[in-house]
């Protein structure tokens, strides 16, 4: 998992510790202050995810997002120092995967690369589909398919084991654990709609088995 890991931050003395703690994860951080140069670093070689700090000296953390997001779906991993920040960042608006408030522990910061990386990394996927981990989409046959939260989950559940079979008791675990919405036919139900969702995009397409008495697979060819 260890990867380059690109820090936006103008205060040397909080990049210095974010640099130590990441090279003893075994991670390759790099570093610049100011939020232009970060964005043409990212343009010139995209790292494993960017650190970057809310309050640069040339442009917002939030102008560097937004513009990052116009070409790349690089994680981004946000500081902050200001709480009122934080509903901003939590709610996505501009596309972030997570956020760090200030005063932080290194060691945290670098815990949460991990989580984030493990998270959005890219899945072997069956023949046909295309996923984008951090931006949770997934497509078929190069059409976007347009699925709610419990449909995305169950599909990437399935495409992330291509032909393991999947009991619905350990669908229902993995995609509605303590989730209200949960019924007996919750999984049929949600099978029979993201079948309908794939033959919108391609009619003769049924990757999705189903092993009666069993549960379900993704065809893995």
């Amino acid at each position: 998992m260890p990867g380059r890991i690109l820090i936006v931050e103008d205060e040397r003395a909080i990049a210095d510790t974010l640099i130590y703690a990441l090279r003893t994860e075994g991670f390759e951080p790099v570093w610049c202050d100011l939020g232009g140069k970060g964005i043409e670093a990212v343009r010139a070689s995209e790292p494993a995810l960017v650190i970057l700090d809310v309050g640069l000296p040339d442009l917002s953390g939030f102008e560097v997002c937004r513009s990052l997001r116009t070409f790349s779906e690089v994680p981004i991993l946000f500081l902050t120092a200001r709480g009122d920040e934080v509903d901003r960042i939590v709610g996505l608006e501009i596309g972030a995967d997570d956020y760090v408030t200030k005063p932080f522990s290194p060691r945290e910061v670098a815990a949460r690369v991990r989580t984030i990386l493990r998270r959005t990394r890219p899945v072997s996927t069956p023949k046909g589909f295309q996923v984008e981990g951090a931006a949770r989409r997934i497509a078929y046959g190069g059409r976007l398919l347009d699925l709610t939260r419990f449909e995305h989950d169950l599909l990437r559940t399935l495409l992330a084991h291509p032909g393991r079979i999947f009991t619905r008791v350990e669908l229902m675990e993995s995609v509605w654990a303590g989730s209200e919405d949960s019924q007996d036919r919750t999984v049929d139900t949600h099978i029979k709609t993201l079948r309908a969702k794939i033959r919108a995009v391609a009619p003769e397409a049924d990757p999705i088995q189903t092993h009666r008495g069993v549960g379900y697979s993704v065809d893995p060819a």
